[in-house]
């Protein structure tokens, strides 16, 4: 059952030996979906970063020193999803020389190649109109050399006593959301941009992110296709495609996004692991590996007559479902449907013989 993951790959939130061999590598890596992480100093953007993909604490950031030269990790938890991060310096200016493992960087590398850039705005930062400026200049240079890229505004830090109510964090995104397309509309630029509220503290900036992830995925139609059919055969309520590691969700089937069942499952992702550092380690006494391989699976009843399901897809990937404890009943026939969803999504991510390439 040991699959390599050492307790200190964990905590980074990736396996190690699938980072890049050198900077310049990480440079050229075109074949991977490249995210940008883009905000002015002290926005969270590195928090961010460390709270999905590392496995931080969020108490933890506060102690984290700002981003002072572009940092890029490239993101590896299972063999389906992979992409890279390139975390900008706040005060990074366009016009400056920017320098990685040696090699100038120019506007045309950062944005050929990107698939989106995050754009990180601290809710509690009022007035807004620095970030805005600098959101807007990033999204025309950016647009310039990629018509293509997605542009995703995290309006973030939405918790503490600032933002109590719902309604206050819906007023702050319509003021921030009305700015910048009021400038951007004098520009007739076709601009794809989405806005969200996320904070460290609770599930949305996982939410969030997954969102960001799943449009860099060609494949995400015919997973959410293989979803709805699965649920439909098995009368499930709701499913997820998870990755372990973050806990981002990389496909979910048609039906609505339900905030409490999405935390409902992707809290059981902890349970599991949890659990499984405890009971499921190797009898070897091997104590380096996490009792996830082929074989994992877990049912957690709830006391609303709900069942949830997680079965094992991929290493670090799972299948995490919601459904009615009778429907429950026939375990066997939805598990034959689950294996038959897993051969399917082996399919849809099978790379070509010619086409395979060591990274």
């Amino acid at each position: 059952m040991d699959l390599g993951w050492t307790e200190n790959s964990y905590s980074e939130g990736y396996p190690l030996s699938q980072g890049y061999g050198d900077e310049a590598m990480a440079l050229t890596g075109e074949n991977k979906p490249r995210i940008l992480l883009m905000g002015l100093r002290r926005s969270g953007k590195s928090s961010i970063q460390r709270v999905v993909f590392h496995k931080m604490s969020p108490h933890e950031t506060l102690f984290l020193e700002g981003t002072n030269s572009l940092d890029i990790k490239y993101i590896a938890n299972n063999s389906f999803v992979q992409f890279q991060i390139w975390d900008f310096p706040g005060d990074y200016d366009f016009n400056d020389d920017l320098v990685y493992g040696g090699q100038l960087v120019n506007e045309e590398m950062i944005f050929g190649n990107c698939g989106s850039i995050v754009f990180v705005i601290d809710a509690q930062d009022e007035p807004y109109t620095e970030a805005l400026a600098r959101l807007h200049e990033t999204v025309i240079r950016a647009h310039r050399y990629n018509p293509d890229i997605f542009f995703e505004v995290f309006i973030h830090k939405v918790d503490g006593d600032l933002f109590l109510s719902d309604d206050h964090k819906i007023d702050c995104q319509r003021e921030i959301q009305q700015q910048i397309t009021d400038e951007l509309s004098d520009g007739e630029l076709d601009i794809h941009m989405s806005f969200y509220l996320t904070s460290i503290y609770d599930h949305s900036i996982f939410e969030a992110f997954s969102k960001v992830v799943q449009k860099l995925i060609p494949q995400l139609p015919t997973l959410e296709n293989l979803l709805n059919i699965l649920i439909t055969s098995c009368n499930m309520e709701k499913s997820f495609l998870f990755d372990v590691v973050s806990k981002v969700y990389i496909a979910t089937d048609s039906n609505p996004v339900d905030m409490q069942s999405y935390e409902l499952c992707s809290d059981m992702i902890d349970v599991v692991i949890d659990v499984s550092c405890i009971y499921g380690m190797n009898d070897d006494g091997d104590g380096d590996g996490l009792a996830y391989d082929s074989e994992s699976s877990s049912v957690i009843k709830l006391n609303n007559g709900m069942v949830l399901y997680l079965r094992e897809v991929n290493n670090y990937l799972a299948l995490v479902c919601l459904l009615r404890a009778e429907n429950f009943m026939k375990q066997g026939i939805i598990d034959y449907n689950i294996d038959c969803f897993k051969s399917a999504i082996g399919d849809v991510f099978k790379v070509p013989e010619k086409n395979r390439i060591m990274n």
